[in-house]
């Protein structure tokens, strides 16, 4: 499969520049990194971004995370391997990256549920990840992005 076209962030370098200084941002949260790549992956998995799974499981394992972690963030809540601070940054994720399946997505349990595990710049770190996956995610699929890209 052949992109359709440059990916716009690239087309337009100020925007990448915007997003890299989100993720440096980002990166000083002070969320631990495996949390912030569950976190891109399932809302990836969910959009069905293929690039951005294919990234976002090659970024886990640079991070650290194991095989068995990654095979199961599909289906985290049905998995004993992950931590109750990791469970509520995966909900916060799906909640906010399904924002159309119904009429509040996150829900003040979800949200109360993240902030027990998650101080006000985790919380921030943690939405700007949701926020720039599924910014990618929109990109690359419109633009029909293949699985494995790599951009320049």
């Amino acid at each position: 499969m052949t992109a359709r076209m440059k990916n716009p962030a690239m087309v337009l370098p100020d925007a990448m520049t915007g997003i890299q200084n989100i993720y440096k941002a980002m990166h000083k949260g002070g969320v631990p990194e495996t949390t912030l790549e569950l976190v891109h992956l399932r809302a990836s998995q969910i959009n069905g971004c293929s690039p951005c799974v294919d990234a976002g499981v090659k970024s886990a394992r640079k991070a650290g995370e194991t095989e068995d972690r990654l095979l199961q963030v599909v289906a985290w809540r049905e998995s004993n391997l992950f931590t109750d601070s990791e469970r509520a940054a995966l909900a916060l994720a799906e909640a906010a990256t399904r924002l159309a399946d119904r009429p509040e997505a996150v829900t003040d349990e979800i949200w109360a549920e993240a902030a027990h595990y998650f101080d006000e710049q985790q919380l921030a770190a943690v939405i700007l990840m949701i926020g720039i996956t599924n910014l990618f995610n929109r990109l690359n699929t419109t633009i029909r992005e293949p699985a494995g890209a790599t951009w320049g």
